[in-house]
């Protein structure tokens, strides 16, 4: 089992901890995280770009000159695709980008990421997260400490004083063990998460 230090929100050493070889200590797979990354980013496109057609541009009720005699190509329409001004063809539309992948597939990038992030010392563990109110620097001052200003912080539960602490640090983001997911752990460099979170991980996928 992979053992890191336990730390305190002053960054001091308060013990030490083993992590499961179940969910830190897999196969890495990498095909299996660049699948799930780039789901990811597809699942996150608006897909709202639009162009307009021959049929949805104004005008073009009228053909322009009449078919023969004027020495000039036949013309049905001002507002064909070759007209200044004319419909766009073959232009995007609305779409969904959306598409799914099996369970397993996200769960073995999951954990291949967790595995990754501890195999590379990124992995830090603290004893415990909490601030009396909600204050930028409060957080900022904790990663400081732990040598993690560029970080993933994954906590066990809603904590409104952490979470909103760490709202406007352009390198840090909160999220819940309930939705930690592959990009995220890949994105940032630090995976910082409260002894709690661990045992949260664990009971989910133990």
């Amino acid at each position: 089992m992979p053992k890191v230090d336990l730390l305190n929100m002053e960054g001091k050493k308060v013990g030490d901890i083993e992590l499961l070889d179940s969910i830190f200590g897999v196969e890495v797979n990498e095909y299996a995280m660049h699948d799930v990354v780039l789901n990811y980013l597809a699942n996150q496109r608006q897909g709202t770009q639009s162009t307009k057609t021959r049929s949805e541009v104004s005008g073009g009720g009228k053909k322009p000159w009449k078919q023969k005699g004027t020495g000039r190509a036949r013309q049905g329409s001002i507002r064909a695709p070759q007209w200044i001004h004319g419909g766009i063809a073959l232009g995007p539309k609305p779409r969904s980008y959306k598409y799914t992948l099996n369970k397993k597939v996200k769960r073995l990038a999951l954990l291949s990421a967790l595995t990754n992030k501890a195999q590379e010392n990124n992995v830090i563990v603290l004893d415990e997260l909490n601030f009396d109110d909600i204050k930028t620097k409060n957080m900022a001052k904790v990663l400081e400490n732990v040598k993690a200003e560029n970080a993933l912080v994954v906590i066990d539960e809603k904590n409104l004083n952490v979470q909103l602490s760490a709202r406007n640090l352009k390198d840090a983001k909160t999220c819940i063990v309930n939705t930690i997911n592959t990009y995220n752990i890949l994105k940032y460099n630090k995976l910082v998460i409260t002894k709690a979170a661990v045992k949260k991980l664990e009971e989910v996928y133990s």
